[in-house]
């Protein structure tokens, strides 16, 4: 875990070096050249590295001690938090494997295009959404299939 840690380090800090502060993707531009693609793996490291201080923080909360509450109500409601703190962190560590996905597409030169249609995403859904994998009509339809397929 360390030396991924590192390895995402060094690449941000390249990634940064090759960006430069102020760039934002235009639509002028050719779709996922270089600097694009750097601009999205700030992206999607920045966003996992913010996930794992979170999650370290989550953690020594929970080194700290358990709940001890003497009233009944209080200790019922700080278990609750509790509950949907984990449930949060679970989310993210799902979400975390999405964006490890996508920076592996970005290493592959398929991030920013529909893994169904193979049409560029675009660079709006994926400022948006980094972790996307299909157009807007490709999610959609997909997701018609999903809930006609669960009402049967």
């Amino acid at each position: 875990m360390a030396s991924t840690a590192s390895s995402d380090m060094e690449k941000l800090a390249k990634a940064r070096a090759a960006v430069g502060d102020d760039y934002n993707p235009s639509e002028d531009e050719e779709y996922m050249n270089d600097r694009q693609l750097d601009y999205f793996r700030i992206l999607l490291l920045d966003w996992k590295k913010s996930i794992h201080d979170a999650a370290g923080q989550t953690l020594q909360s929970l080194q700290d001690g358990p709940i001890r509450e003497p009233d009944l109500n209080d200790r019922a409601s700080s278990e609750t938090d509790w509950g949907i703190e984990l449930r949060t962190r679970d989310r993210q560590r799902k979400l975390i494997a999405k964006i490890d996905s996508a920076l592996r597409r970005i290493d592959r030169g398929e991030y920013g295009y529909c893994e169904v249609t193979g049409d560029p995403i675009g660079l709006k859904r994926l400022i948006a959404r980094p972790v996307a994998t299909m157009t807007v009509e490709a999610q959609e339809a997909h997701e018609r299939r999903e809930k006609i397929s669960r009402d049967d």
